[in-house]
């Protein structure tokens, strides 16, 4: 398999989707703010409710689609290299979406342990009140999934990498062991990934999820999220967005692909800038644990380095002091910002055990697998070593 056809293109980030001709000459595709469309005739309206008007792209109604959005939805398509895609108000719009549109009562779902936590509540707390079990697994651990696979086992949810600790996992394994179970699907949150260092699809996976308010958009001033994969999956779940009514905003679906054409110069900078990181982080006293696949200590990094061109723009690690030092350190950082999300142009930095998990107390977060001493960080694109100089002035303050 070639680098063209395993990693997106800048070309394709710039291009794939988009119009040869726009109305009005335009170069930059217009927004269609509207919430409804119209018909010319009654019989206009037959044609299109027949499917036989000639044009993929038409629509009703808000709800079930826009062309704004139709243009980026192919965009992360070809990204991907699936069929389609489909987009949402969020990321997790799109993998509630999924669930519903996939699942049914009594059936299985398998979940990685290390997935985000909302969707493990999503799939822990609402899908079971609905009589969807599931099972737990640990993180990149696909000979405990091969165990967890029940006759009645649907759905396998995983990231990769996962957050916060980075773990990727093996998805020719992954791929192999659920198509000999039959009648399984598979979704990939690759939201931390990107299409530029990773394609799912090339694996066999069936649907490639991301929050696009991260990496795709890119400045942390949109929310959305987007579902790729083969055309009657998608059919299927923009089916269901059109009921649940979580559909991507024409104004947002504009600045998410405005992001988009900067995703590979962007993505290539912060996996440069991680990576000196990383290496700068494991050489510092002060520092317990790094947590980047890029680094030989990493867990999975023989599986990173075979499936991913580059290790991605977040690096986890765990200050010695535990977590009262941790805070310390976050709150020196200049150029870091405190704040949730990453894959923005501004390098953000926080510390899970307080912004993600600040119910739980310490025997919590160790049920949960999390250091009370974990930080994250989520490079942006200032120069690399403005961000190694604002870590290594944090990290000289005492405990």
């Amino acid at each position: 398999m070639s680098d063209d056809e395993r990693f997106a293109s800048s070309t394709q980030a710039v291009h794939a989707g988009t119009d040869a001709e726009r109305a009005h000459h335009t170069l930059a595709p217009s927004i269609a703010q509207t919430a409804t469309f119209t018909f010319d005739s009654t019989a206009d309206l037959e044609r299109y409710m027949r499917g036989e008007d000639g044009d993929p792209d038409r629509e009703e109604y808000g709800r079930y689609g826009n062309p704004t959005v139709r243009e980026v939805e192919r965009r992360v398509a070809e990204l991907e290299g699936t069929d389609d895609a489909v987009g949402f108000a969020s990321g997790m719009a799109a993998l509630s979406s999924v669930t519903l549109a996939l699942l049914k009562a009594d059936d299985h779902v398998v979940l990685f342990r290390d997935c985000y936590r909302r969707t493990r509540q999503l799939v822990m707390r609402v899908l079971e009140r609905f009589g969807i079990q599931h099972s737990l697994v640990a993180p990149g651990a696909v000979n405990e999934l091969r165990a967890a696979m029940t006759p009645r086992t649907r759905l396998v949810i995983a990231e990769s990498p996962t957050n916060p600790y980075l773990y990727c996992t093996d998805l020719d394994e992954l791929n192999a062991v659920v198509k000999a179970q039959g009648r399984v699907r598979t979704l990939i949150d690759s939201t931390f990934a990107t299409p530029i260092n990773l394609r799912p699809a090339r694996y066999g996976i069936e649907l490639v999820a991301h929050s696009a308010t991260k990496y795709l958009a890119g400045h942390n001033d949109v929310l959305g999220g987007f579902v790729a994969g083969p055309s009657h999956l998608i059919s299927l779940i923009r089916e269901m967005r059109g009921v649940l009514g979580g559909i991507l905003d024409p104004h947002a679906a504009f600045l998410i692909g405005r992001g988009i054409k900067t995703l590979a110069l962007r993505v290539q900078q912060q996996n440069q800038t991680a990576a000196e990181v990383a290496i700068f982080l494991s050489q510092h006293p002060g520092v317990a644990r790094v947590y980047y696949p890029g680094l030989e200590t990493h867990p999975t990094h023989a599986i990173a380095a075979r499936q991913m061109r580059g290790f991605g723009g977040v690096v986890s690690f765990v200050a010695e002091g535990g977590r009262a030092h941790a805070s310390k350190i976050v709150d020196a950082c200049k150029l870091a910002r405190i704040a949730p999300s990453l894959g923005g142009v501004e390098t953000l930095i926080e510390q899970p055990a307080i912004m993600s998990y600040f119910e739980l107390d310490d025997a919590g977060l160790a049920e949960v697998g999390i250091d009370p001493g974990l930080i994250r960080l989520a490079v942006g694109v200032e120069d690399s070593a403005d961000v190694v100089a604002d870590l290594a002035q944090a990290l000289q303050i005492r405990t």
